[in-house]
């Protein structure tokens, strides 16, 4: 079988989105899916535009296409696929929900785009998402297409050898005794406001590990905190090696108000670190407070996880193992087997 997996912008891409769609293609390694991951003959648009001119035709052949993102290349996939039967599956890695409290304005047009995602959604012939929790999202829009949810998983083998970027981590940005952490981009729906309040009113060194927006599509919050952190604070910015994060860190800690799965959660898991998790439902479906995370919903026991983390290394270390053993259920090895579960039943029909 030969898949499509695209993912269009790939060049000017950061984050989440982008390591989906690579253990996605890591993950098919796992299989016989032989994967293709530009639909276009000549590896570009205007390429393809120019084989179409000539009536060569301007798309690569492929047996299902599988899109990674919303914009215009992608639409013009689906409308290929749709014109030639070619079984087609969304990756819902975008909802409404989550896209609300990231840039400037975002706010505003979280309400059109979910309009739009149910329009675009509804295409397919199958949509993926990473949680029971984004299908749920997904319904109730509704998107007119069955929607099956696949963990996006965690490459443990790109995060080997992390315990040794943590001297060198810790030195380049100053950081000392117990560290709390996060990694990502920085946004306030994933906590900001919580994580830089808790390092004020505590004595530990914060460090976010990720980029973050300064011109003007960056939001009030984010320039709030990024331009004025708290002395225990730092924002790093783009990391070349995501291992220098989970290296120089000790507590994980992610106060996320709305995600679809989280794959650094899943990342820190591997690592062995203590987390740190607001309880929302998406955490709850993968998570157990106690046993390999602690969840929180105020505030106050946001500042007790912190602390008990940092006094308790016992704690620290039993969440730790724990946390190993449920990342592990996450492998890419899994992934693929899903993956190519649904790419043959998108082209038999046997859909839920």
């Amino acid at each position: 079988m030969r898949v499509l997996n695209y993912l269009e912008l790939s060049s000017v891409l950061r984050g989440g989105m982008v390591t989906a769609t690579n253990q996605q293609r890591a993950a098919l390694a796992h299989t016989d899916v032989d994967v293709v991951t530009s639909p276009w003959k000549g590896e570009h648009p205007l390429a393809a535009a120019e084989y179409e001119l000539r009536g060569r035709g301007g798309f690569r052949d492929y047996d299902v296409a599988h899109c990674n993102l919303v914009g215009p290349g992608s639409l013009t996939v689906a409308r290929h696929a749709k014109r030639n039967d070619i079984p087609l599956v969304l990756h819902s890695h975008v909802t409404g929900e989550d896209f609300a409290e990231s840039f400037r304005g975002s706010n505003y047009i979280a309400g059109p785009l979910k309009k739009y995602l149910k329009w675009f959604y509804s295409q397919a012939d199958l949509v993926l998402c990473p949680s029971e929790y984004t299908k749920g999202v997904l319904d109730s829009y509704p998107v007119d297409a069955p929607v099956r949810p696949i963990s996006n998983g965690v490459d443990s083998e790109s995060l080997q050898g992390y315990e040794g970027f943590r001297e060198e981590t810790r030195e380049a940005y100053d950081l000392d005794g117990t560290v709390v952490f996060a990694v990502g981009e920085v946004f306030e729906r994933k906590g900001l406001s919580t994580f830089c309040e808790l390092a004020e009113e505590t004595e530990y060194d914060y460090a976010w590990f990720g980029t973050y927006e300064e011109g003007p599509q960056a939001s009030a919050i984010v320039k709030k905190w990024t331009e004025n952190p708290p002395e225990n604070v730092t924002f790093t910015g783009w990391m070349d090696d995501k291992r220098m994060a989970f290296g120089a860190g000790d507590i994980y800690l992610f106060p996320a108000k709305v995600e679809n799965q989280g794959i650094a959660v899943l990342e820190a898991m591997a690592c062995g670190k203590a987390v740190v998790l607001r309880d929302i439902p998406v955490f709850r479906e993968f998570y157990t407070d106690g046993e390999d995370c602690l969840m929180c919903s105020t505030h106050e026991e946001f500042r007790e996880a912190v602390d008990r983390l940092a006094s308790d290394p016992a704690l620290r270390e039993r969440l730790g193992e724990n946390a190993k053993e449920t990342a592990a259920e996450h492998s890419l090895a899994r992934v693929g087997e899903k993956l190519l579960a649904a790419y043959e039943d998108v082209s038999s029909g046997r859909l839920d």
